[in-house]
């Protein structure tokens, strides 16, 4: 996804949702049994600004969605870039990190 998702600080909408996808093959991700995190930061910044877990909307097509409801202090720093990277950890406990981050612009609100 190289589209910045627009967000404005403070706000707990809208949702944020994803259809994940193998890189390799192009077929969804089957979530079932899954678990997934949005891991959010200051583009360049070695430290979360927050973490979210989400919820799995449709397992077999790989749909998840994020509420940044779900993690206020996702929009309470500053203005500017952020980047999130996507985890899931499946039932056996394996872990598949997204390879490409999502990018974000946070603006200051009025």
């Amino acid at each position: 996804m190289a589209e910045k998702i627009k967000l404005v600080q403070g706000d707990t909408r809208p949702a944020i949702v994803c259809v994940l996808t193998d890189a390799t093959s192009g077929t969804a991700i089957n979530l079932a049994g899954a678990t997934v995190r949005l891991k959010f930061r200051a583009a360049g910044e070695d430290v979360l600004t927050a973490t979210i877990l989400g919820a799995i909307t449709d397992a077999s097509t790989g749909t998840c969605v994020f509420y940044p409801a779900s993690a206020p202090e996702m929009l309470t720093g500053e203005p500017g870039y952020y980047e999130g990277e996507i985890e899931i950890t499946f039932s056996d406990g394996q872990v598949q990190t997204v390879y490409e981050l999502l990018k974000f612009m946070v603006r200051e609100d009025f």
